[in-house]
């Protein structure tokens, strides 16, 4: 993270305990005691919340882990403290219009702020590191071969090994996925959060990942804050083939399938050379070709895939907006924030992501492992 940008998100975070501090520490704790109290738990977040914007860059040592653990924790239990404070803030001025609010109120509900946030923090984190849910979606495709009917492509993204996920997760993800028996997998990018030196170990797991048609992965924004190029080789001599807006073409009895891959949407602001590019990557594709398949991390790639002719796009990049509210700011940046959805001549599927990044809260987005089917789409009335 450039020092400027940190730098200005450590004074948004201080001025922002200042607006926690003052709106829930004295009708809380009135005694100048409490106060104190919480004032050096308030001090203790405002360090610990930019500390875990970073935690993918500190060096290992023996604190590190703990001190990363402390920092993502925090950053997820000031992020519920934040929104239950502004929502106890327009409650109270509704009833001040009605009326107004007596000191009992005043002091239950700002006791009810912290209770609520580690409530949902705490339900975050169960959520957060348990195993992802296997989700199966249909996918209906106009003039599938009948011999690509059925055809199943497992999906994972956005998984982000790093400061908190390590080998361990992504063995139980690896083994979950080859169970599921696909016909081709899909790592839709955001794999890493670290430098290869760094992950090497943890990222091993993926060399046992099997299909018949094979391991694919696209890079997402995060492998360009990681060493794109390295992680590219890496991931290439574990056994995954890595789709640089290009594809690959696979048979069943005779009718043919393109996956294909680009680089993430936002690649060339870091390497110009990696700039997505649909058309590029469906180049050269024979016409008879029954299902064109793409793997973009983003899914505003999906305007470009329109008109390159895909039939199916796999993305992730959003995880459903991980934790409540900010799936609601989602659409902001990106055209669909989880499922299945239709635009024109292309079906664009969002995954929910398998990881999550930041904190380990999960908090009405379950993280998911995606097993796509393709089928027939009806015919025509």
């Amino acid at each position: 993270m450039p020092r400027r940008a940190f730098f200005t998100l450590v004074a948004l975070a201080a001025l922002l305990h200042v607006y926690l501090g003052m709106r829930l520490l004295p009708p809380m704790l009135p005694g100048p005691g409490g106060l104190a109290v919480g004032i050096a738990l308030l001090v203790a977040s405002s360090i610990l919340v930019p500390t875990g914007l970073i935690a993918s860059s500190l060096r290992r040592a023996r604190w590190t882990a703990a001190l990363t653990w402390a920092a993502l924790l925090t950053m997820g239990l000031f992020s519920s403290l934040l929104v239950l404070t502004l929502l106890r803030d327009v409650l109270l001025l509704v009833l001040s219009v009605a009326g107004g609010a007596g000191a009992d109120t005043l002091r239950r509900s700002a006791l009810a702020v912290p209770a609520l946030a580690l409530a949902v923090t705490a339900l975050g984190l169960f959520n957060a590191r348990r195993l992802a849910r296997v989700v199966t979606v249909e996918v209906p495709i106009d003039g599938l071969p009948a011999a690509l009917h059925g055809y199943t492509i497992v999906q994972i993204s956005d998984i982000h090994v790093g400061p908190t996920i390590k080998g361990d997760f992504l063995h139980a993800i690896v083994e979950r996925v080859n169970g599921l028996q696909g016909d081709a997998i899909a790592i839709t990018g955001d794999l890493v959060d670290g430098s290869v030196a760094q992950l090497a170990e943890h990222t091993a797991p993926l060399a046992r990942l099997s299909a018949p048609d094979g391991v694919f992965f696209v890079t997402g924004n995060h492998e360009y804050y990681s060493g794109a190029n390295a992680w590219i080789a890496e991931l290439r001599r574990l056994g995954l083939t890595v789709l640089m807006n290009e594809h690959v073409l696979r048979e069943r009895q005779g009718a043919v399938l393109m996956i294909a891959g680009v680089a993430d949407f936002t690649a060339h602001l870091f390497d110009a050379s990696h700039r997505s590019d649909p058309r590029q990557a469906a180049a050269g594709a024979p016409a008879t070709v029954g299902a064109r398949i793409l793997l973009a991390h983003q899914p505003r790639t999906a305007l470009e895939a329109v008109d390159a002719g895909f039939h199916l796009q796999l993305s992730g990049h959003t995880h459903g907006g991980q934790f409540f509210p900010w799936n609601l700011f989602v659409p902001l940046q990106q055209p669909y924030v989880a499922g299945l959805r239709k635009l024109r001549s292309l079906w664009v599927y969002t995954s929910r992501g398998t990881g999550y990044w930041g904190p380990p809260k999960r908090f009405g987005a379950p993280s998911e492992i995606t097993r796509l089917r393709l089928v027939a789409a009806p015919a025509a009335q």
